[in-house]
């Protein structure tokens, strides 16, 4: 079967469809609204189809999940007050006195910033003191977030989070970055991945929030060879093999060991070294020129033995036939 085209003015109708109203099978999901609205206008945004959604009206919808400190000194009182993925959590019981009705979610106040910065919205405006302050509460003894100021799990998720926060609000007064990074690095795991605790298994999600949290927080540099180098930093060589290893047979890539491909590890193991790296990973069509980048990456990073190359790397694997390899 021939490579099928892809079909953008059907995704651009989904999205925009998506951006105004949500289908009966989502509509129920109050505490996702600001990451399904994220994903809307971030596709849109990526499909340079913005211009179909009102900037202004999104922006005004956004801005009415974040939380406020109701009276002065609030700000110490141990809540997060950041944006909730649904608006009920604001309007708690009367006479109830209800300690979880503030709904703030480090994952929701991620997405809302988010929105509010594809739509052009001018995020000096944001009232962050409480916000970053009460982020930075958020910060566990060591280093790992957790989402809401009750408690909650911690991971590799909210320190990527609380990290693209600051990174947004350009104000690093929401976190202790080197804590941070110091339980980054003790979540990678002995095949070079990363996993979503430490001592986990190797994730492409928790792969991905690590790397980029790092570069965010200005640990890992665009230029690669300097990672290489810096050996006070994550095991670089060991990581991009652990990437290199997540592609399969079918050209899709998996986020574990052993387990089939999806789509959403093409975003995420590849975000890592493409995004953060600059390196020319999808320059033309479909990965046109993927393998033979891989194979020079690959010399860089390690003289390892052939017979210990990623699938990728073998002699003989399909996807280098009549690339070019060296």
């Amino acid at each position: 079967m021939g490579r099928r085209e892809f079909a953008r003015a059907h995704h651009v109708a989904f999205f925009d469809a998506r951006a105004t109203e949500l289908p009966d099978d989502y509509a129920p999901q109050e505490v996702n609204h600001l990451t399904l609205g994220y994903f809307a206008v971030g596709g849109l945004s990526l499909l340079r189809e913005l211009d179909r959604v009102n900037k202004d009206e999104i922006a005004k919808w956004v801005l009415s999940f974040q939380v406020h400190p109701e009276a002065r000194g609030d700000e110490d009182n141990g809540s997060f007050y950041g944006f909730c993925g649904y608006r009920s959590t604001q309007f708690p019981l009367p006479n109830v006195k209800d300690p979880c009705h503030n709904g703030s979610h480090l994952a929701s106040t991620y997405s809302g910033l988010a929105i509010l910065k594809i739509v052009g919205y001018d995020l000096s405006n944001i009232d962050s003191n409480a916000l970053l302050s009460s982020t930075k509460k958020l910060q566990q003894p060591d280093g790992s977030f957790t989402p809401i100021h009750i408690g909650a799990e911690t991971d590799l998720r909210f320190v990527y989070c609380a990290a693209a926060i600051c990174s947004m609000l350009n104000d690093w007064t929401g976190m202790d970055k080197l804590k941070a990074k110091e339980y980054i690095l003790n979540c990678q795991s002995y095949d070079g991945g990363f996993g979503m605790v430490p001592g986990s298994e190797s994730h492409g999600g928790g792969t991905f929030c690590a790397v980029a949290a790092l570069h965010l927080m200005g640990f890992v540099q665009v230029d690669l060879a300097s990672n290489l180098r810096d050996s006070a930093s994550i095991d670089m060589g060991m990581l991009l093999e652990w990437c290199l290893q997540r592609q399969v047979t079918d050209g899709g890539f998996q986020g574990r060991r052993n387990k089939p491909s999806d789509t959403c590890y093409a975003f995420l193991g590849w975000r890592c070294p493409k995004n953060h790296w600059r390196l020319p990973l999808c320059s033309s069509g479909i990965f046109a020129d993927l393998p033979v980048t891989l194979w020079r990456l690959y010399k860089i990073s390690t003289q390892s033995d052939p017979r210990h190359l990623p699938f990728l790397l073998r002699p003989g694997c399909p996807f280098l036939v009549g690339r070019g390899r060296p």
